[in-house]
């Protein structure tokens, strides 16, 4: 009996458990993303729920970051502050339990502060390298794993 209510308690706990989901300037976004420089190579994926490409694309990175345990995904969520228990529901329905963002300042200044070659289309995904930090790719817009994977190569190798 005591089993069945230990395992019904963790079960419970899982499930009414909540994603971090922090409201971050591109500033604070890219400090984070700083502090992996050396560690693990770094995904950083822009999305918003009203995005059909994003959330078609958003399942894929999920299994890539579930192979790699080098590399970070980082998640930006564009949707506004009253979607916020609806982004919270998509990560976790996503299997997403690693804090996730979601953007606090006005689209231009994000956009600038993300990347200056961005024009502020969804979804947007940089990849950073392992050691250096540096930008080892960069695109908006829908892509086949294949891109994810060559870009992750190299930033697991740079």
């Amino acid at each position: 009996m005591i089993r069945i209510i230990l395992i019904s308690f963790c079960l419970c706990i899982q499930s009414c458990a909540k994603v971090d989901l922090v409201p971050s300037t591109a500033d604070e976004v890219m400090s984070k993303i700083k502090e992996f420089k050396g560690e693990k190579a770094v995904l950083l994926n822009i999305w918003a729920l009203w995005c059909a490409p994003c959330v078609e694309e958003f399942p894929m990175i999920v299994d890539l970051r579930d192979e790699h345990h080098d590399i970070e995904v980082v998640f930006i969520s564009a949707d506004f502050d009253d979607q916020i228990e609806d982004v919270r529901s998509f990560l976790d329905q996503n299997g997403v339990r690693s804090t996730s963002y979601i953007k606090k300042e006005k689209d231009e200044s994000f956009i600038l502060g993300i990347h200056p070659d961005w024009t502020g289309s969804l979804p947007f995904t940089v990849v950073y390298a392992k050691d250096s930090g540096n930008i080892v790719d960069s695109w908006e817009g829908k892509h086949p794993e294949s891109r994810f994977r060559t870009a992750i190569e190299i930033a697991l190798k740079s």
